[in-house]
């Protein structure tokens, strides 16, 4: 099998030759200072790296290049993001699972984790626990168990989601993180409305990949691997790649991730909408020290840079896995959306204290979604709840235009200051509150477009003074 990145076949586009030979190539080159340069004034155009090209970049010791790396991510993703930062959290369903896998505390032979599935009541009292914190966006979390998590639960769930209204609050997004499907499943999903269709690959060396998922539908590789080539199949325009670092070699497993979404655009025209970067993490019956290839701050916060340079539209995201100062230097180093006040249990929102000991991971960052949000202002950041795109249409390879060439920022600025009063005046502390609204007055001047900063400012002042909610331009 050879290296074909339009080929459907998994083993094509994620050909393992190709990727010990991109290996091979960046250690042979990692201290060529003249060709590494040459990578980053390709990046600095913004229009991308192959993966060969990312993986030499990512490979570079020299403390300079690496210095290069960072600011020029940084120009990136303000060029295409600004100062904004979206917000999310997740949402378990059931940790009732039928897999095998060996890094997650969910495998089917793990006996002393509390197991539940949500009822649709329980799953209203979770949505008004996130709408009270002011969530607007939730990426939905459950096990793969086709008896008691079939497809007809998240499908019914999606609905109960959406149909929940409580006070001024309302989840406006739901992204999907379950297992792969077929497509006509992918196609429930799209008609159900959702937002981004999120799967990790775990890792994408076959062999490895095998070894760490010995039982369960999840132990088929191809079927894994291909699943984002059926879920664009079902009409869903958004699909959101990652790779959990430390279960294999970072070097192998970051150049699957950017010869993906090299193969998504190839075939579909539409890389990636997102990809996260989470590295192994404690949790139950789970021991960091099982995984040999754990990814130090350092090596991990390049990591990030280079794929902010390789695949410049794309969203990267960080969740709660990591702690406070790294995401601090993630979120320099490209990242563009966090989770904040998140919890990894099954009803940990509304009731945390029973949903005890039954988290997938160990969250670092335990503070309110307020305290995110303060930080973020504080940083400098603007917190966004922003879900126009996906609302209004511009999903697929209609966003990815708007995005690639810049004019997404027409909307995307003046929709984050609006989400962010929504927050201040609904949910936020005192303090938060007055950071916020400091940051609206700032940042308004700076709306490019004399119209559109004229209805933004009036429609701030609705929201203001006279309680309307979801402006969106």
């Amino acid at each position: 099998m050879s290296y074909d990145k339009h080929s459907l076949k998994a083993e094509d586009f994620i050909n393992h030759d190709e990727i010990l030979d991109t290996l091979r190539f960046a250690d042979e080159h990692r201290t060529d200072t003249a060709m590494l340069s040459e990578i980053l004034e390709k990046g600095a155009l913004c229009k991308g790296l192959t993966h060969r090209e990312a993986a030499l970049l990512l490979s570079a010791e020299d403390p300079e290049i690496r210095r290069r790396t960072a600011d020029l991510a940084r120009q990136i993703k303000l060029r295409f993001y600004g100062k904004r930062i979206v917000l999310f959290a997740p949402l378990y369903l059931s940790n009732y699972c039928v897999n095998g896998c060996t890094y997650c505390p969910y495998h089917a032979k793990n006996k002393t984790i509390p197991r539940r599935k949500l009822t649709q009541e329980e799953i209203r009292d979770e949505v008004i626990a996130l709408q009270d914190m002011g969530h607007k966006r939730l990426a939905l979390e459950t096990g793969e168990h086709p008896l008691l998590n079939p497809i007809e639960y998240v499908l019914e769930s999606i609905k109960t989601i959406y149909g929940i209204r409580h006070k001024n609050g309302a989840i406006r997004r739901v992204n999907v993180n379950i297992a792969a499907t077929t497509v006509e499943n992918y196609r429930k999903l799209h008609d159900a409305g959702i937002g981004t269709y999120i799967l990790f690959q775990e890792t994408y060396h076959k062999e490895n990949y095998e070894k760490l998922h010995p039982k369960g539908p999840k132990s088929d590789y191809a079927y894994h691997t291909e699943a984002m080539d059926r879920a664009m199949e079902g009409g869903i325009d958004d699909v959101g790649l990652g790779v959990l670092f430390g279960l294999n070699t970072y070097m192998y497993d970051f150049t699957g991730l950017m010869m993906h979404a090299e193969h998504l655009e190839a075939v579909h025209g539409v890389g990636p909408h997102t990809i996260s970067v989470p590295r192994i993490c404690p949790a139950d019956d789970v021991s960091v020290g099982d995984f040999p290839d754990a990814v130090p701050d350092e090596t991990f916060l390049h990591l990030i840079a280079v794929a902010r340079i390789a695949v410049p539209y794309t969203g990267i995201i960080v969740s709660t896995r990591e702690k406070e100062d790294v995401r601090k230097k993630a979120l320099e180093a490209g990242v563009s959306q966090i989770s904040g006040g998140s919890r990894t249990t099954v009803g940990g929102y509304a009731d945390e204290v029973s949903a005890e000991h039954s988290e997938q991971f160990e969250v670092s960052d335990h503070r309110t979604l307020d305290e995110v949000i303060k930080w973020l202002l504080d940083e400098g950041h603007i917190p966004s709840f922003c879900t126009a795109c996906y609302r209004e249409g511009r999903t697929g390879d209609r966003f990815m235009q708007l995005c690639k060439n810049g004019q997404i920022a027409n909307c995307c600025g003046p929709n984050a200051l609006l989400t962010l009063q929504e927050y201040a005046s609904d949910y936020a502390s005192e303090e938060t509150r007055e950071a916020a609204e400091e940051m609206i007055r700032e940042q308004i001047p700076g709306i490019p477009n004399p119209k559109t900063r004229a209805i933004a400012t009036e429609r701030l002042t609705a929201i203001r003074e006279e309680g309307k909610r979801d402006f969106r331009f």
